[in-house]
């Protein structure tokens, strides 16, 4: 049994944030007891944590603290760093140490029993708390030998109170564990280690009841002078194990004599009964055999879709009580038989949740014309718009067509935020009505060659075929903000929500696969919703997806150097093109380095979506600046030669509110001018968000530092940008520059941005120059500076240190 202490970690201060939780977990990683505060740190309360393992809470495999390398470093006192999973779902960084550990020692302790004298305390309060908690209070007298109990004691065991009685008479009450708990009793007087155990207590009335012995030594003068603790009243959860117990048996019989697929698991996914169809069919699709004691999130490991999807509808169950569902068992298989899932939570009589069941009846047969066969099998029966099967069949389509198109596709994944508040006002009735009424709005928007789907609960995606990225970005946010301002009349009551989306562009080389597509742009509809929600995370398809042992392999790799704070750093040097201009002008590059494994170093497009899925981006980003930082201040003699050095920002920091005041607490110790310093935004996110652009423009200006707009030119928003947007570079974008010496067309263009940014007392910088020919035309536009491999190639940032000189009065530099 250990007891960890979880901190809310912020990157962008010294210090720890004040939110902690205390979790107290068995060597088999149960959380066996969590404190108060858990709701404000994880999202849960404390009772639904209770008997989960601590997995549930956990981002990945390697933020497991019994993990060996975390374990070496915990036990060793050292507090770590690892990625918690939210109740919400998104994820955030916390600390962890170790509070206290206990293990089993055969050493115990004898005493007498008094009632214990609460004079110094208000005694309706003790009793009270007693009462209304099922607990009581013991302590040990190790000089005098002497036990004394709180009348909570006496009344968990069915006694009146003062009733005269000894240690060894007071074990005949444990039904089980009498030797262990003498054995806790002299570890505790002999070591000072705490102590906890579950027991089962037949009181004086003849009732069995759990009960938990909890105590801890009392230290005076370096010694061990009293022993303290609680046995705390845990009937419930036994109650609770009893009430699954026959439920799981009445599921058992009901499941054999029916042919629908009949599953039964606990609150932490572990199958309690699934009968032979079940079984069979989910043999049939993933190669094992499921059997009562399988935990389903294990079985379907090398299934990350389908186990994110069969996590999340046993998990609405557990929240909302009963709903029904539409689908094949895997949505991977496009072969299998439709079944219609109804989903039940299971409940004892105080309410509590025990589990769900869930009852799947096949209805690819139900209705026998055709037609209206065919449509219930394309279509989702409650909104009428094409469903997940149909959708998948629809990108593939998509996917395969050979003909030339003008423009790219892009697929756009929905998430209605804080929809399942909506069951809890309303009901599920209401729910659906809402879900119909929205798609109705939403099939109006969208336009008549696109394809709207609801995959499943309160997810919808919209494919967008042939059409500019800038033009599917609008498409995006007019949908999101349709959504925003849809409002639901219900009994009076005015329902609304916001939702939060994914915009995937694919454009070039891209996946074959439907799966893999919806995939990404649910990733990037998670970082919207970590970022703040009612917002668009786009980006371009990833060419080749990483499995999830690639995806661990640079997880780990990226913790670890920002664990240790070594990253990688270069730097690419900015030339004047047009005019000569003393001193040196860099961009920061990162990269990650291998680890101890001799893994490869990752460049940014290996490790930044890594990063973003796990929501590292912005310790990256703080990282790079401080490590930066770190580094100049040890090389004092560039301060008068450093005249711009540039940080790329993802979108992480460009919506976080506290980047501004990070900055400026870093270079409040630095001796380089705030000045010198550049925080390079994309336009992709300054169109995305430019009112939060303007707004971080504006801070940092107070702080000193200058703002550049990178890949300008990308869209048609780029000459209102360049024009309005309060920043003081512009770096013209990769394809303004492709072919820009024999393209008259995109000279204009270059020309006109040029002159757009000068007339508003902007410096420009052509980006990507590989050759003489692009560097002539270049600087005859009047571009002020250039970068690319024509003019500098990357450096270890160390490079940059001056030359050493050697003086009479001894060595500068070097």
């Amino acid at each position: 049994m250990r007891e960890f202490l979880i901190r809310r970690y912020r990157s962008d201060q010294q210090h720890l944030e004040e939110r902690s939780v205390l979790l107290r977990i068995d060597d088999e990683s149960t959380v066996m007891q969590a404190a108060a505060s858990c709701e404000a740190v994880l999202g849960y309360e404390s009772g639904e944590l209770e008997g989960q393992p601590v997995q549930r809470i956990l981002a990945s495999r390697q933020d497991d603290p019994f993990a060996t390398a975390n374990r070496h470093l915990i036990e060793d006192g050292q507090r770590v760093l690892l990625t918690f999973r939210h109740k919400e779902g998104f994820f955030f960084t916390a600390e962890l140490s170790l509070r206290q550990a206990s293990r089993d020692s055969d050493q115990a302790a004898s005493a007498t029993i008094t009632p214990r004298d609460i004079s110094g305390m208000d005694p309706g309060l003790i009793k009270s708390a007693e009462s209304l908690a099922e607990f009581g209070l013991w302590e040990l007298d190790i000089a005098s030998n002497e036990m004394f109990w709180t009348d909570g004691m006496y009344q968990q065991l069915a006694l009146r109170t003062s009733t005269r009685i000894t240690p060894e008479q007071a074990l005949f009450y444990c039904q089980t564990g009498q030797a262990r708990v003498r054995a806790l009793f002299r570890r505790c007087v002999r070591t000072g280690q705490p102590f906890h155990l579950d027991l089962n207590i037949l009181t004086a009335r003849q009732t069995l009841k759990r009960m938990t012995l909890t105590g801890r030594p009392i230290k005076q003068g370096g010694r061990i002078q009293r022993l303290v603790g609680t046995l705390i009243n845990q009937t419930a959860a036994m109650e609770q194990e009893q009430a699954l117990e026959r439920a799981t048996q009445l599921l058992a019989a009901t499941g054999e004599a029916t042919p629908d697929l009949v599953a039964a698991v606990d609150t932490r996914l572990t199958l309690l009964h699934c009968n032979y169809p079940y079984a069979s069919q989910f043999a049939s699709v993933f190669g094992q055999t499921p059997t009562p004691g399988d935990n389903l999130l294990e079985l379907l490991e090398d299934f990350p879709n389908e186990r994110r999807l069969i996590e999340r509808l046993w998990q609405r169950a557990f929240d909302r009580g009963g709903f029904v569902v539409e689908m094949p068992l895997a949505q991977q298989n496009r072969d299998l038989p439709v079944h219609e899932f109804h989903y039940q939570r299971i409940t004892n009589s105080h309410g509590e949740t025990l589990g769900a069941v869930q009852v799947g009846r096949n209805i690819d047969n139900q209705v026998q014309h055709a037609g209206s066969s065919e449509y219930h099998t394309r279509h989702d029966p409650v909104t009428g718009l094409m469903n997940r099967r149909e959708f998948i069949a629809r990108l593939l389509r998509t996917l395969e067509q050979k003909t030339h198109r003008e423009s790219c596709d892009s697929l756009l994944y929905l998430d209605l935020d804080d929809f399942e508040r909506f069951n809890d006002i309303a009901g599920s009735g209401t729910c659906d009505r809402y879900l119909r009424e929205l798609a109705g709005n939403l099939g109006v928007r969208v336009r008549q060659r696109d394809a709207l789907a609801r995959l499943s609960g309160d997810t919808f995606a919209l494919l967008i075929e042939n059409c500019p990225e800038a033009k599917a970005r609008d498409i995006a946010q007019s949908i999101l903000e349709l959504i925003r301002n849809f409002v639901f009349d219900w009994q009076g009551q005015k329902l609304s929500t916001t939702a939060s989306g994914g915009l995937l562009i694919m454009e070039g080389d891209k996946p074959r696969d439907p799966e893999e597509l919806l995939s990404q742009a649910a990733d990037l509809c998670h970082t919207a919703k970590t970022s703040g929600r009612n917002r668009i995370h786009a980006a371009n398809a990833l060419t080749e997806a990483l499995d999830d042992t690639v995806t661990t392999q640079r997880l780990e790799q990226i913790r670890q150097a920002l664990a240790q704070g070594e990253l990688v750093l270069e730097y690419q040097t900015l030339k004047p093109v047009a005019s000569a201009t003393w001193g040196d002008h860099i961009e920061i590059l990162c990269r990650v380095p291998g680890g101890d494994d001799n893994a490869p170093v990752l460049h940014p497009d290996e490790f930044l979506p890594v990063a973003e899925r796990f929501d590292l981006a912005k310790r990256l980003d703080r990282q790079v600046i401080r490590q930066t930082l770190q580094w100049l201040n040890g090389h004092r003699l560039l301060e008068p030669r450093l005249k711009y050095c540039g940080f790329n920002l993802s979108l992480a920091s460009v919506l976080d509110d506290s980047f501004a005041d990070f900055m400026e607490a870093e270079l409040a110790r630095s001796p380089f001018a705030p000045e010198c310093f550049c925080v390079e935004i994309r336009e992709a996110h300054a169109t995305q968000y430019p009112d939060d652009v303007s707004v971080l423009c504006d801070a940092l200006h107070r702080v000193g530092c200058r703002v550049a707009l990178d890949g300008a030119g990308a869209s048609v928003e780029s000459y209102r940008l360049a024009a309005r947007l309060p920043v003081d570079i512009i770096k013209l974008d990769r394809q303004m520059m492709d072919h820009l010496e024999d393209d008259p067309v995109q000279q204009v263009m270059v020309e006109a941005l040029h002159r757009i940014a000068e007339a508003a007392g902007k410096d420009t910088v052509a980006t990507f120059i590989e050759n003489d020919d692009a560097l002539r035309k270049a600087r005859t536009l009047g571009i002020h500076f250039g970068q690319g491999f024509r003019l500098s190639r990357p450096q270890p940032l160390d490079a940059l240190t001056p030359a050493a000189v050697d003086l009479t009065t001894g060595r500068i530099g070097g």
